[in-house]
């Protein structure tokens, strides 16, 4: 601003000075604007005009706006994989049954015999899982790579297994991946209705990529401390206490920390290692009130089976299924699937008190779409003061802002364009492209106002001055909005690494800027004479 204040008038001053300044063009501005000036000279036509210019594209945004989703995944050049075996595989049987399967089946990729060529990958087994990572030799044949590792890694008998491209955003689990919580007390009805749910997803959705965590089975060997409530009494004891006691018993109780002048340590309670229940149940207990009591007087030790690992959200029991939704799908038509397809499912196994929450990128998309609304809200009422203060007219700044409705339906048409070719969701990115179209359609209303308001004060009727403004602000529109779209353009239809990331950004913004330009020319001399006498405009 300051070298368009400052500079260029001088340098224009000064290289400029012996330019033929003769328009070779005027017949067209001249064409046009008495071409806008006879759209808008009947008062009808004007209300009609009016009209349709703001109602017409606040229908077509509601009509057209695209599902919402949260952040791109980028075209990474790394494939992660996940695979959940059966309970009670050890880490040896996954490296040797499993981990050499794989190595074989990928040995061509790896070696260039076959496309895509694998640059390198790993294999990592622990216990419950298996971690797999790969990138291909050419970055941008990553995508590729996503078919042959799940060719590589299904099959086995009762895992889950699949393969997705990392995100840029969303590390290995993706940026686009809804947690779908199931909590409730009863662990059995959890798991029971987690399966019921993996299934239909697995039947009703057969493309989305579907993990539980926990496992689905209970599997895991568990030892349950069932408290006698009696016993506990007697001996001088409650709960808490006895909480506390059966850690000491286990992992250990923290107590305090210690300072030794350099670091502080924690203080561990914790018993002898014991092998089995039975000398768990054995251990000896020092009690208030009922002397020396062994550990299994105090509670009932039962063997039974659980869950791989426990999870709780909110204090609750929880098994989630996660499920990432294929390419082409965003993250507002995956949660609606989940909460009109599955969840009637998973409620049908589920007992009263219990519930499904979303969680993830779910609730990330929520939170984002509350702070994009507040944030728009706010960039509205900003440009309304700061209009309102160069114009010292609450009405003018209005009529300036009546144009927003043609930029958003422009992004919106343009987002629907894009999706013809290439999958585009109105991520977060995208929305802010619209933030951004605020302030940029704004400024071709703003010279048309002022330039009315102007000639006004210098004594022209409103007729005249409305022609006036349209003449002489026609030119410089249309140089602006040009270069805007062609600056933006290569950002749309030039393909390349990361070009996903703003595309939407840059499409909304193109979209925008050309249907304002266009029907902002209608629409602002339309609203500019209303109130303009019969006599002046025949």
């Amino acid at each position: 601003m300051l070298i368009a204040l400052i500079i260029l008038p001088s340098l224009t001053n000064q290289w400029l000075k012996d330019i033929n300044r003769t328009d070779p063009h005027a017949h067209w501005w001249d064409g046009m604007t008495q071409r806008i000036m006879a759209l808008t000279n009947e008062p009808g036509r004007r209300v009609r005009l009016i009209i349709a210019l703001i109602s017409m594209p606040l229908l077509l945004v509601l009509l057209l706006k695209p599902a919402a989703d949260y952040l791109p995944d980028g075209n990474r050049n790394l494939v992660f994989a996940f695979v959940h075996p059966p309970p009670g595989v050890n880490i040896e049987h996954l490296r040797t049954e499993m981990g050499n399967v794989v190595a074989e089946r990928l040995a061509p990729y790896v070696s260039g015999e076959q496309e895509p060529v694998i640059k390198h990958y790993f294999f990592v087994a622990y216990r419950g899982g298996v971690f797999m990572g790969a990138r291909a030799a050419d970055s941008s044949r990553a995508k590729e790579l996503v078919p042959v590792i799940n060719a590589a890694i299904r099959g086995f008998p009762d895992t889950i297994a699949f393969a997705k491209q990392s995100s840029l955003f969303g590390g290995s689990r993706g940026g686009r991946t809804v947690d779908m919580n199931i909590q409730g007390r009863d662990m059995d009805k959890l798991l029971e209705a987690a399966r019921a749910g993996f299934a239909a997803l697995q039947t009703e959705w057969p493309e989305a990529n579907v993990s539980p965590s926990p496992g689905l089975e209970l599997a895991e060997p568990e030892l349950r401390l069932v408290p006698d409530e009696r016993r506990i009494a007697e001996a001088g004891w409650n709960r808490e206490v006895l909480a506390q006691v059966s850690r000491s018993l286990g992992d250990g109780l923290y107590v305090g920390d210690y300072f030794d002048g350099e670091e502080r340590l924690d203080i561990i309670v914790r018993a002898e290692p014991w092998m089995t229940p039975e000398d768990l149940a054995a251990i000896p207990l020092a009690t208030p009130r009922a002397g020396v009591l062994p550990f299994g007087e105090l509670v009932d030790v039962v063997r039974t089976a659980g869950p791989d690992k426990l999870r709780r959200l909110d204090r609750r029991r929880t098994v989630a299924l996660r499920v990432t939704p294929p390419e082409g799908v965003s993250l507002e038509q995956t949660i609606a699937f989940l909460k009109e397809t599955i969840e009637p499912v998973v409620r049908e196994y589920l007992p009263e008190g219990a519930g499904v929450r979303y969680r993830g990128a779910a609730d990330k998309l929520e939170e984002a779409l509350v702070n994009l609304s507040s944030s728009f809200v706010l960039a509205l009422l900003i440009l309304y003061l700061l209009m309102s203060a160069l114009f010292h007219s609450f009405k003018d700044s209005l009529l300036v802002l009546l144009v927003l409705p043609l930029a958003t339906v422009g992004g919106v048409i343009a987002l629907r364009l894009l999706n013809l070719v290439t999958f585009q969701p109105m991520d977060l990115l995208t929305m802010i492209g619209f933030i951004i179209l605020l302030g940029l359609v704004v400024n071709n209303a703003i010279l048309l106002v002022y330039q009315t308001r102007a000639a006004e004060r210098a004594g022209e009727v409103r007729r005249v001055a409305v022609e006036l403004a349209v003449r002489l602000r026609l030119r410089p529109i249309l140089m602006t909005t040009l270069t805007s779209v062609f600056g933006m353009l290569p950002l749309v239809l030039l393909p390349g690494a990361g070009t996903e990331l703003y595309r939407g950004l840059a499409g909304v913004i193109v979209g925008g800027m050309l249907v304002s330009a266009v029907f902002t020319l209608l629409l602002l001399p339309a609203m500019l004479r209303m109130g303009e006498p019969t006599s002046a405009a025949s």
